[in-house]
């Protein structure tokens, strides 16, 4: 018991020593938790010391109290060889790779990128699907491949956020029992107690959504307490659990129980910062010993099983890749080939021609047949919709639900729970297994419900699919509860995140040919509910430029529109109208204008030439579009509920009349000087 004292005091001394040396950072949780994580990573946690995200079968830790971060730092310095001293020091600062709050794509062992509450709590539930998915995949009799568990933290905030309820409830309905949540309870918030917002009965919540439920009222200082829950919780395979540590925050500190300790510095007092105790570090060493031993005899398991089931040994290799080697497992690239290389996906993908020009069909539903080419020929697609499969066409067609009864399949039924949908798949995308992609589904305007979620996906460089239907206007009677405006130039602002908005099938398959050779982005697929007419001069590969002429045969033209989605063929429209006048317009479409950003000044000018007025159309709002254009036609406003067609023309979205916009600003350049709008410094 004094040698257990001793490592969880030196525990909670690194992080106060961190949050010191900062003069930043919130001590309360750290020291009231410490408890917890020295006991999940010293007794129950397997995770390899080098490289730890490399183990496919590793246990999770998921900090989902995000501002938490210095125990997780402090635990990764006791259990893996790339957290330094050194590390701990730099806490808060720039280059350093313990940020204020745990970043995936920066610190080696952080699995997720957790700071908004509930977050991690989500993602959580995302792994322990994966992880089921996987198992039942893979694991034959004698060759348990995967086995793990997912433990996660989290406090009273992340429990009153409803991503966790939304989560929570499918995790009980999903029957995920590898799941295992650690409450830390202790009853305080920023504001003060918990008893003026949040008095609820946590743990009989938990048991009707289908939990498994203890507490530990000690959790101070009851470690075999503790220690006994997690090992009932591993016990219990038919529900997730939830175990309700009541701790005291900042625990032993001058302002232990209160809020003031959330979030304040706890003085300097200690002279000797950053010092741990050799015994301490000793014990760790040997956790090292014992967990590295553990991951070596799964890696000569694994050899048996390809041996033994080459085909499935195979299927599954072939969803790894480098990030997957270390000392003991190299990814073969050569013998597993790439499944997401972009030629072989071209192949994949549906094309369409001459025959094909003029016949309409909504790009969600061009959307839903890629799907189900890719799934046929990649082995880890895995994502649904939000109650919305036949609306949004993402059905994969003979692959089953994602049930308890049936983990293998690749459809999962989300629920009207689009949050947490977004969440549990940046968890997915988690996993550190690249053949593993997420994908869901809902209408455009509710990706607004999980922009949190949608924002971690392309700050953590989460492979993440969003398939948005219903994406404009187009929408029709449903009207402006359901209609977007402004969520297109929204997304847009997103740094690391691609927005497609194909205007046919050929920018659809062109869309998920990119979205799925691009490493570390989140791709978001905007789809109409109407039909759109395949057009001449689209292009599959061209997609990959962000932009581009598609009626290259006009070589001298006095303006040019540029479109995106269903307004493109409008775009068309009135080019057409126009000609018959005697004027002639370039026709541009733009698929993804952050890969058209991406792209040398050169293409940029043969695309848009320089004195030559350019006018935007897009249905939603024009803010975003005065990078590129001299006029903008769209919708700043919030949009009417009557047939699509008919509020089309409300909003003068329609060939004749932006016909007459372009000629009008035809006749205004002619008098005014045409600014650069590409210049570059």
């Amino acid at each position: 018991m004094e040698k257990t004292e001793l490592i969880i005091n030196s525990i909670r001394g690194l992080c106060a020593d961190m949050i010191q040396k900062a003069n930043s950072g919130h001590p309360g949780a750290p020291l009231g938790c410490a408890p917890i994580t020295h006991l999940l990573y010293s007794q129950h946690m397997t995770i390899p010391s080098f490289n730890p995200c490399s183990f496919p079968n590793r246990d999770r830790f998921i900090l989902s109290n995000g501002h938490a971060s210095t125990l997780l730092y402090s635990m990764l310095f006791l259990t893996t060889e790339h957290m330094k001293m050194e590390d701990l020091m730099q806490f808060r600062q720039i280059g350093s790779i313990t940020p204020g709050h745990p970043e995936a794509h920066l610190t080696k062992g952080v699995e997720v990128t957790t700071g908004p509450l509930g977050q991690g709590f989500a993602n959580a539930v995302g792994i322990a699907m994966a992880q089921k998915h996987l198992a039942a995949r893979f694991n034959k009799d004698n060759f348990d491949i995967f086995n793990n568990h997912i433990y996660c933290l989290a406090g009273d905030g992340c429990l009153m956020e409803g991503i966790s309820n939304e989560a929570a409830s499918l995790a009980g309905h999903l029957k995920l029992g590898n799941l295992i949540v650690l409450y830390d309870s202790n009853d305080i918030t920023i504001d003060g107690s918990t008893s003026i917002t949040f008095t609820e009965n946590v743990n009989l919540r938990f048991e009707a959504l289908g939990w498994h439920v203890q507490t530990v009222e000690k959790g101070d200082a009851d470690y075999d307490g503790i220690n006994k829950a997690i090992l009932e919780a591993k016990k219990v395979t038919d529900k997730p659990s939830l175990i309700s540590v009541r701790t005291t925050i900042g625990f032993r500190s001058v302002w232990q129980g209160t809020s003031k300790v959330h979030g304040t510095p706890l003085g300097a007092e200690n002279k000797n910062l950053f010092e741990v105790d050799k015994s301490v570090i000793d014990f760790y060493q040997e956790v090292q010993k014992k967990n590295n031993l553990k991951v070596e005899e799964w890696y000569k398991l694994f050899g048996e099983y390809r041996k033994t089931h080459p085909e499935l040994a195979g299927e599954l290799e072939s969803m790894f890749s480098e990030e997957n080697n270390n000392k003991f497992y190299t990814f073969d690239k050569e013998k597993h080939g790439d499944i997401f290389e972009y030629k072989k996906l071209l192949e994949i993908l549906p094309k369409f021609g001459e025959k094909d020009i003029g016949v309409s069909v909504a790009t969600r539903s061009l959307s839903g047949k890629c799907l189900n080419a890719l799934n046929s020929k990649i082995p880890g697609l895995f994502g649904g919709s939000a109650d919305l499969s036949p609306s949004n066409n993402t059905y994969l067609l003979s692959s089953g639900d994602f049930t308890p009864k049936n983990y293998e399949a690749k459809n999962i039924r989300f629920g009207v729970r689009e949050h947490s949908m977004m969440a549990i798949c940046n968890g997915i995308a988690s996993c550190r297994i690249r053949g593993l992609v997420p994908y869901c589904a809902t209408f455009l305007n509710f990706i607004q419900y999980g922009l949190p979620s949608v924002r971690l996906s392309a700050m953590s460089k989460a492979k993440v699919i969003y398939v948005m239907t219903h994406d404009s206007i187009g929408l029709g009677e449903d009207g402006p509860t359901h209609a977007p405006i402004e969520t297109l130039g929204m997304l847009r602002l997103i740094p690391d995140l691609l927005l497609f908005r194909p205007c046919d099938g050929n920018e659809v398959s062109g869309a998920y040919a990119y979205a799925l050779s691009t490493e570390n982005t989140p791709s978001v697929l905007a789809l109409t509910r109407q039909g759109v007419p395949h057009l001449k001069g689209t292009s599959v590969e061209a997609v990959a430029k962000g932009a581009y002429v598609l009626n290259p045969e006009v070589e001298k033209f006095s303006a040019i529109i540029v479109a995106t989605g269903s307004e493109v063929s409008l775009a068309f429209s009135a080019a057409q109208i126009l000609l018959k006048k005697g004027v002639s317009v370039r026709v541009v479409s733009m698929p993804a204008e952050k890969l058209f950003a991406q792209q040398p000044l050169d293409y940029k000018r043969l695309v848009f030439p320089k004195g030559i007025p350019i006018l935007s159309v897009e249905a939603g709002a024009t803010q975003t579009w005065f990078k590129y254009a001299h006029f903008s036609l769209g919708i700043d406003t919030f949009g009417v509920s009557a047939p699509a067609n008919k509020i089309f023309a409300h909003f003068e979205l329609v060939p004749e009349k932006v016909a007459e916009k372009l000629e009008k600003m035809v006749e205004y350049f002619k008098e005014n000087p045409v600014y650069d709008t590409l210049k570059e410094f």
